[in-house]
């Protein structure tokens, strides 16, 4: 394969690890603006090497047992080669503790890395263990870019109260206004967290930026939190839009 076919096989690469679920032939060729032709014969000698596998009528990176890279499977590597950066400025900025989250297809949170703050007293959680969307900060932003028919089915099918179901839809609506989620009540006692969302070049989110606390030392300061996590959220967002753009430019729309 020569240099461009080379650099097309990496962005595509690079493309199905910012996807959440498998994706499309037609979205990946319309994504790197290539012929159908182009993204098929790539895709399927990525099938064929085992880093990409058909999932119904789509394609997902291959995320393989026991490969982690800062906790999270090598598959978000981009994001977060990325994203990292503008996290550890948060979590400096916030004195408390950041995490970067995604939503699994089963619609569960789950952190792809952490960074402590240097201080004695601080928060930490067990990043291996994936967590119910609308219990946590990163999952009420994650939720925000379902559609409302996926949004609600997701809530009918837990396992919760009229009552539960719809204090978690009115804190989902609140974060799609805000831009932001903040969660004081988690079901983490004695934990509060907020969390703001991290578009990618198409558009969509692909992630969540998270700061977390203890809920007293959080609440005292939680303005400080606010600005740091949609801060970093932002400027991630801007580097994933960065790089689409230079993806597209690179690959110029030709066979």
């Amino acid at each position: 394969m020569g240099g461009r076919g080379s650099e097309r096989i990496l962005d595509l690469i690079e493309w199905l690890a910012e996807r959440t679920a498998p994706t499309g032939l037609s979205d990946a060729a319309q994504a790197l603006e290539i012929p159908k032709s182009s993204a098929l014969l790539l895709l399927r000698t990525l099938v064929a090497r085992g880093y990409v596998a058909r999932e119904g009528s789509g394609y997902r990176l291959v995320t393989l047992p026991g490969e982690h890279a800062h906790g999270g499977v090598l598959g978000w590597g981009t994001l977060l080669r990325l994203a990292e950066p503008f996290l550890e400025t948060a979590v400096r900025e916030a004195e408390e503790s950041g995490f970067i989250a995604v939503l699994t297809p089963e619609r569960r949170v789950h952190y792809l890395t952490k960074k402590l703050p240097q201080r004695e007293i601080r928060y930490d959680r067990d990043i291996s263990r994936d967590r119910i969307a609308h219990h946590v900060a990163s999952g009420l932003v994650l939720l925000c870019d379902l559609p409302d028919d996926e949004l609600e089915a997701h809530l009918a099918a837990c396992e919760e109260n009229e009552a539960e179901r719809d204090a978690a839809r009115e804190r989902i609506l609140q974060a799609r206004r805000e831009g932001y989620a903040v969660n004081l009540i988690g079901r983490i006692e004695g934990a509060g967290g907020v969390a703001a969302p991290i578009i990618g070049g198409d558009g969509r989110i692909v992630a969540a930026v998270n700061i977390s606390g203890p809920k007293d030392r959080f609440s005292e300061h939680l303005d400080r939190s606010v600005s740091a996590v949609v801060e970093a959220a932002r400027r991630a967002s801007q580097e994933l839009a960065r790089r689409h753009a230079t993806q597209k430019t690179a690959l110029g729309g030709t066979s």
